[in-house]
């Protein structure tokens, strides 16, 4: 799935060289961990125009070992109204209520097996069923058996599937689209805003654009 947005806020650049840096350092190697696809699929949401943020575990308030495992998704995007449109479709849009973002939410796993399927996905679930659209990524799904298990769930309850390319994540792509959800789940967003201070920023940043039309890091 490909899309003609191309938003970027004040600082985008210099985050898309920091990701393309790490990019070419783990070319080099295989990837060996869930941590080091994140920037690899930063730099996919970027090619499809996602605005995108990583939510790291040790800004949550809950230190406990794996306490956040089923709050809060790995990385959390958003997809707004491009900024080439006029300023009077932008308003009309706004004053009518109409959609301005849409917000995606996504949890990485580098392998996906007939033995962790299912907490693979219901983790996606738990931690990403609140955006306009949830996705489990991942870098491999082994046999025919798994990849039917998955397209099961994801049927029944909406998720999508990226496979993400990891020698070349321009390369990744969407093998199963997720169920659009109308409306974001506010409360869901709100706790995970309370619980961890990159999210809280992501949705000062909705906010922002919400208000202003403009995307400003």
């Amino acid at each position: 799935m490909k899309t003609d947005l191309t938003l970027k806020f004040e600082g985008q650049d210099v985050a898309d060289q920091e990701i393309s840096e790490t990019i070419e350092t783990q070319s080099k190697a295989e990837i060996i961990s869930e941590k080091e696809m994140y920037p690899l699929l930063q730099h996919y949401l970027s090619d499809i125009g996602l605005i995108s943020k990583r939510l790291v575990e040790t800004k949550s308030k809950k230190k406990v070992k794996n306490a956040n495992k089923w709050l809060h998704p790995d990385i959390v995007a958003m997809q707004a109204i491009p900024e080439r449109w006029h300023h009077v479709v932008q308003t009309c849009v706004q004053a009518g209520g109409g959609d301005m973002i849409h917000l995606w939410a996504f949890e990485v796993k580098k392998r996906i097996t007939m033995s962790t399927i299912r907490e693979d996905f219901f983790q996606t679930v738990s931690n990403s069923s609140w955006a306009n659209y949830g996705y489990l990524v991942c870098a491999t799904i082994e046999g025919e058996e798994t990849e039917e298990e998955l397209r099961m769930l994801c049927a029944l309850h909406g998720i999508g599937v990226i496979n993400l390319v990891t020698e070349n994540p321009s390369e990744s792509n969407i093998i199963i689209p997720a169920k659009f959800r109308e409306t974001p789940d506010w409360r869901s967003i709100n706790r995970l805003v309370k619980e961890n201070l990159d999210m809280e920023e992501f949705i000062k940043r909705v906010a922002n654009y919400y208000k202003s039309g403009l995307l400003i890091k």
